[in-house]
């Protein structure tokens, strides 16, 4: 009997949980806690603790498949590359490099993502390349970029333990991010304050100091209305101000019109419970804002964070530790696919298309005859928007599910069924993957090497602890063996270290950061621009990034649809603890599913008793986009005319029901707020 224990990072959530995958023979049997990790310290979450249980799922795809006469058959590697190679060649020459499209994904490491920009960008010769952080953070790199120069969490998941006083916001940590959630249970314990800002009455809420129950979409007015207070009460940090940020005083003309009586009237928060709130924060000594996408999916996501940003400012919650804003990424790799250029205006490293230099730049590295266009490319969502009018022709898709985690869910179709070829690469026929032309088996995270890099810009390694299972290749070779059947040279790496090596070269926030080093120090935190240079545990240490703080003046605009007399009711979406995104990994795990075997929507009683529906009935949710059929959940959890539905049901997908309507500058969709009626069927069976 061979036995190994295979030191690992969690495929799930940003955190980054690193832990011992137990392998006997060949063959995973369990998840082992890593008492060393400083994110863990030996604790696990239910998804870490069944992280295996994927992997040998009987669904899983092992070997590639072509669709012929509408049904799939299996197919060798080289019949599939060369379908491929072909079909891509006739399309490019016929309708040119902007026909194509190209989803990258949060799931896969650092190294594919950085392959999947480089075969757009280097062999296709576009720049529509993007991926879900689209519909997750996309506003939260837009906005912390233009307030402090840097689109990142600012500070660190240990530093949480120290924290005097927490804004947390959009966030449900508990359950999107549970060991986070513990440590600001430990803060709490050590005499911290929490001030909760959240429709849902969450976990959360039972240690809360303050729980401010907003309308959805009204963020930005009761962030100016903190801001107000402080302003009026003479609690700002002045000497922050005067010393490290510009434009104050447009920013602070905007703000004063934020009374707490407007606010009350706008948001439904009670007066004297903003007044509090804001005494509480700006008064800590080191106050932390929380967020996660209750802040960022929005159409006005972008302004959401620029507010948050204002907040740390204004109270000189920045460059120290236990401080910051620190918006908290839902995938294992979201923040690592941004880094590594699966964007649609920026090369890895943030180093933007639209700039001479950096085109030169990486067609020199590439070693390119055509040039790299200098416009930005198209976003997920306006790809499938042109797939949908015809403008797109081919579509390669790796690791995404837009067909449960894009909003308007028929619409997706559509735009899916609208294309020439589609490719999809993953591990299983999902719901995005029944649509294509070609599927290539990829591998899980136990299946290969790489890294991730967590929620605080903490680059990790993954390291491969079984064989592939059947035919599957890991994503990183499947990539470069397309680039090859495309006739591209610049794809020959024996391992992912080689690409991560090629990274380091071309990519200053990520110019020190070796396998050597992740092995020996079992971590890198970026900014790391040189072999010498230690990591960056907190941002904007003595100076921001652009240099000076920018405080941006955000006036309240209301969500893109409200309820009226057809659509009564507030729908906002999310996450629960027990699922991970689309469910494609987590809904194959035994015991997992059983804790939440179906979607369901929470409803206040009062609304429930209205309508004449009983906890547990088939109720029916309707929007001006779709309508589906889902169990009701009767609590008080939801506020009164709001009603919440997690998204990883496809059997009840709540995508069928969100608002398309995107923020004008990240070009997210609404997710969170949208006009719904809810109407009784009976009894569920």
């Amino acid at each position: 009997m061979k036995y190994d224990n295979i030191l690992t990072t969690c495929p799930f959530c940003g955190c980054g949980c690193k832990y011992y995958i137990q392998v006997v023979d060949g063959v995973a049997k369990s998840v082992l806690p890593c008492k060393e990790d400083p994110i863990s310290e030996g604790h696990l979450c239910i998804k870490g603790w069944n992280a295996i249980d994927f992997v040998y799922s009987k669904e899983r795809l092992t070997t590639p498949l072509i669709k012929e006469n509408g049904a799939f058959r299996e197919a060798t590697w080289d019949e599939a590359y060369g379908l491929i190679a072909s079909k891509f060649k006739e399309i490019k020459a016929r309708d040119g490099a902007k026909a194509f499209g190209f989803f990258s994904s949060a799931k896969t490491t650092n190294e594919e993502n950085y392959l999947m920009q480089k075969l757009a960008r280097g062999v296709i010769v576009t720049n529509n390349v993007d991926h879900c952080a689209r519909l997750c953070h996309a506003s939260t790199v837009a906005g912390l970029a233009a307030s402090f120069g840097s689109g990142a969490m600012t500070n660190s998941i240990p530093e949480v333990e120290d924290v005097d006083c927490f804004l947390i916001t959009g966030s449900n940590t508990t359950e999107q991010h549970p060991l986070i959630g513990s440590r600001i249970y430990k803060a709490k314990e050590k005499g911290a304050k929490v001030i909760l800002v959240d429709p849902r009455s969450i976990q959360l809420a039972s240690i809360a100091d303050i729980h401010l129950r907003q309308k959805p979409g009204t963020d930005v007015a009761w962030l100016n209305g903190l801001m107000h207070v402080i302003i009026k009460e003479g609690i700002a940090d002045e000497e922050f101000i005067e010393q490290r940020t510009e434009n104050y005083g447009e920013f602070k003309a905007e703000v004063m019109k934020y009374t707490p009586e407007r606010v009350e009237e706008i948001t439904g928060i009670p007066k004297a419970d903003l007044i509090a709130a804001a005494r509480m924060f700006a008064n800590a000594e080191a106050a932390s804002i929380i967020y996660s996408m209750g802040i960022t999916q929005h159409t006005t996501g972008v302004d959401n964070v620029k507010s948050c940003a204002n907040l740390a400012m204004l109270t000189g919650n920045l460059g120290k530790p236990s401080t910051g804003v620190n918006p908290l990424r839902g995938q294992n790799n979201v923040q690592g696919a941004c880094d590594l250029g699966a964007l649609p205006n920026v090369f890895p490293g943030y180093q933007a298309v639209t700039v001479p230099e950096n085109r030169e730049k990486f067609e020199k590295a590439w070693n390119m005859a055509e040039h790299i266009p200098e416009s930005i490319g198209l976003t997920v969502v306006e790809m499938l928007n042109a797939a949908h009018d015809g403008a797109l022709k081919c579509l390669y898709i790796m690791g995404e599910n837009p067909m449960i985690s894009d909003p308007d869910i028929t619409h997706v179709r559509e735009a899916l069924d609208a294309l020439e070829f589609l490719v999809v690469q993953d591990l299983f026929i999902t719901e995005t993957a029944e649509h294509a032309d070609v599927i290539l088996p990829g591998t899980s995270f136990l299946e290969k090497d790489g890294t991730f890099t967590g929620t605080d810009r903490r680059v990790q390694r993954i390291r491969k602890a079984i064989e592939p299972l059947g035919n599957a290749r890991p994503d990183w070779e499947i990539l470069c063996d397309v680039a090859k059947h495309l006739g591209s040279d610049q794809f020959v790496y024996a391992s992912p270290k080689e690409i991560q090596d090629e990274v380091a070269s071309l990519t200053p926030l990520y110019g020190g950061v070796t396998y050597e080093r992740l092995d020996k120090e079992g971590y890198l935190q970026w900014p790391c621009p040189n072999a010498e240079h230690p990591g960056t545990v907190f941002l904007h240490n003595g100076k921001f990034s652009r240099g000076l703080g920018h405080f941006f003046p955000v006036s309240y605009k209301p969500p893109a649809e409200e309820p009226d007399k057809d659509y009564p009711l507030i729908l906002t979406t999310g996450r629960i603890l027990f699922h991970f995104h689309t469910g494609t990994m987590t809904r194959c795990s035994p015991k997992l599913n059983k804790e939440v075997p179906t979607g369901y929507v929470e409803i206040h009683p009062s609304d429930a008793e209205a309508m004449g529906i009983a906890d547990g009935d088939l109720v029916q949710v309707s929007t001006r986009r779709g309508t589906i059929q889902i169990p009701a959940y009767v609590t008080r959890k939801v506020p009164e005319k709001t009603v919440f539905i997690p998204f990883h049901f496809k059997e009840c997908a709540a995508n069928m029901l969100t608002n398309p309507a995107l923020d004008p500058i990240a070009k997210i969709p609404e997710f969170k707020v949208c006009a719904c009626k809810v109407e009784a069927l009976g009894e569920s069976s």
